[in-house]
């Protein structure tokens, strides 16, 4: 039996190739007080959506495609993120999800990235069965500033990896490059639902996704609210997926964000209404708004939801 993939040493090779071209992206790069690496893509230095491209591909640690193209819509907002990976639990799950809580003094951020799967304590790997082993680690932070010395001490620990063998990439959601790898977890977020309504992950061998890209705004809630209404009004994904093409029909049913009670405001909305408290927005919005499901032993392709271009104009407009 051949070894795990290593989306750690993936994504490795894709840095390297970052940092190669920080110029010509408008990235800044510096080594921190421990000797990580640290690479701005939005804060002080400009990025783009290109950086933000390259950005959700280190994001997925190496395991999928991000580009973007002509996109179905009303004409308004014609241009989406297309994501699509052939080791979609792993690449989303066990890298892209920002499942790391990072905290100390004033700084906070959510890490992602395959960093996350060295240290593997998220309970989402045990249902995934996956942890990976190398010497380099890398985390992608949407965040304003890098991390204080004490996180990069934590992460390097918790990892075990010598600091000098880290990378922080970090953009804040205004910018160019944060928006655009925000959008670009369309796939992760289908991925993150049917985990959540206990589909077996197991079963789901490929996916597919896009979502419209989001103008960024200058202010956090507005920005934040159109990353993710680009995902929950104008996201699409594609799940491939073997077991009985009953499951696959319920988890096409139940998949789109349309599921949600929260659902039918702009995220911006909904949020200030629950007093900027995520927790208590219903989890099942956070999801695409059309969803595809193939069974692949049967060959029937389940479908629901739909794209609400309405609602994504109020958003980005």
């Amino acid at each position: 039996m051949s070894d795990p993939v290593s989306v750690n040493a993936r994504a490795a090779r894709l840095v390297e190739a970052l940092v190669a071209d920080a110029a010509a992206l408008r990235l800044a790069v510096a080594r921190g007080t421990r000797g990580e690496l640290l690479i701005d893509a939005g804060q002080a230095a400009r990025g783009g959506v290109e950086a933000g491209l390259r950005i959700a591909e280190i994001c997925l640690g190496g395991l999928g495609s991000v580009s973007l193209a002509p996109g179905e819509s009303d004409g308004q907002w014609p241009f989406s993120l297309f994501v699509r990976s052939h080791d979609p639990v792993i690449a989303c799950l066990g890298s892209q999800y920002a499942g790391w809580s990072l905290a100390h003094g004033d700084f906070f951020a959510l890490g992602s990235g395959p960093g996350r799967a060295l240290y593997a304590k998220e309970e989402i790997y045990a249902d995934i069965g996956y942890r990976d082993h190398a010497d380099a680690a890398t985390l992608v932070l949407e965040s304003a500033s890098p991390p204080p010395a004490e996180i990069v001490d934590q992460v390097a620990r918790d990892c075990q990896v010598k600091p000098q063998n880290l990378t922080f990439i970090y953009a804040p959601t205004q910018s160019l490059a944060g928006s655009t790898q925000v959008v670009a977890r369309v796939l992760e977020v289908a991925l993150h639902k049917a985990h959540e309504l206990h589909f077996p992950l197991a079963h789901i061998v490929d996916g597919i996704a896009s979502a419209p890209l989001a103008p960024p705004h200058p202010d956090f809630i507005q920005a934040m609210g159109r990353t993710n209404d680009a995902i929950i009004y104008g996201g699409r994904a594609h799940l491939f997926v073997t077991g009985p093409a009953a499951e696959a029909r319920a988890l096409a049913e139940k998949l789109p964000s349309s599921a949600s009670k929260d659902f039918g405001k702009p995220f911006a909305e909904i949020f200030k209404s629950f007093d900027g408290d995520f927790y208590k927005i219903d989890p099942m919005l956070f999801s695409p708004a059309l969803a595809l499901v193939t069974a692949l032993e049967t060959g029937e392709t389940f479908r629901a939801g739909a794209l609400d271009a309405a609602l994504l104009n109020k958003s980005f407009a």
